[in-house]
């Protein structure tokens, strides 16, 4: 991964990232107590904005915890890191925890104070050889929480996960839990079966994937989309698999557990969608993102 660019954004100030500190005594660094978003940055315009800052608000409602920042004040966070990077394709990454007290307790602060912090990093586009022979996956038993709506700071378990997958030579790992394929260690799955294209329904046991409504908008009046449970057996059948995420945008998998998905190359109905995903950029980039 490339470095990230040097200036960040830590309660109220724009600063060195290098200088930037917090407490050792922050609830994020003792109990994982925080929630995150990752913006995509695409031809200077940040990506679904609204979608991942409602989703930051669903997270941090869920953890019982205040948005510290406005809509529009976190808007004016990322297009700032945009403009100190100078890139056009970049993340930004937005976390806030409920901050530090003077002791270590486990229920919440009566007034607590958020830490609130983001930075940037450069766009991790996909390589000529992932665009022209697709990813390897491994399908792993889903060990993470039962809030995995929630967006987290909590990714021991993803963490674990994707290296088991890198362990065994693989990109990404397939999630499944009672058999049901869930998602990936960090992205939404999609197969395509019998020219459906199926993706599985949002609950508590998967991230609302903002990428993934983006696929699905762009596959109407196009590529037929269902949403409904995939059992993981179902990935035998599939003619073609894909992953979506804010960091790898969509990306077809053509392997998993050793094994060709279809025809073992990257598919024709997943060109079709990335070349739409990229005209829809385009096509977004001299519009505001709110």
């Amino acid at each position: 991964m490339s470095e990230p660019f040097p200036t960040c954004y830590l309660d109220g100030q724009y600063l060195p990232l290098r200088e930037a500190r917090i407490s050792p005594l922050d609830r994020g660094f003792l109990f994982a107590d925080g929630v995150y978003e990752v913006v995509p940055v695409h031809r200077g315009r940040p990506f679904r904005l609204r979608e991942h800052l409602r989703r930051m608000d669903d997270s941090l409602a869920a953890i019982h915890l205040a948005n510290p920042r406005g809509e529009a004040e976190w808007a004016a966070i990322v297009q700032r890191l945009v403009a100190e990077a100078g890139a056009g394709e970049l993340l930004v990454y937005l976390q806030v925890t409920r901050g530090a007290e003077s002791s270590r307790n486990h229920l919440f602060p009566a007034q607590p104070r958020p830490t609130v912090f983001a930075f940037a990093s450069p766009y991790p586009a996909p390589s000529a050889a992932v665009l022209e022979r697709g990813l390897g996956a491994v399908t792993l038993e889903d060990i993470r929480w039962d809030r995995c709506d929630i967006k987290s700071v909590a990714l021991l378990a993803n963490v674990l996960l994707r290296q088991e997958a890198s362990n065994q030579g693989a990109d990404e790992a397939l999630l499944v839990r009672n058999g049901i394929l869930l998602e990936g260690s960090s992205s939404s799955i999609f197969l395509c079966v019998g020219g459906m294209l199926i993706t599985p329904p949002n609950s508590h046991l998967i991230l609302p994937g903002t990428t993934r409504d983006a696929v699905l908008e762009l596959a109407q009046g196009w590529l037929p989309s269902q949403v409904s449970d995939i059992e993981s057996r179902d990935i035998g059948s599939a003619e073609e698999l894909w992953i979506a995420s804010a960091g790898r945008g969509v990306l077809p998998v053509t392997r998993v557990d050793g094994e060709p998905v279809g025809e073992g190359v990257p598919g024709r109905l997943w060109q079709e969608m990335y070349v739409r995903l990229q005209q829809h950029l385009d096509e977004l980039a001299p519009t505001p993102a709110l």
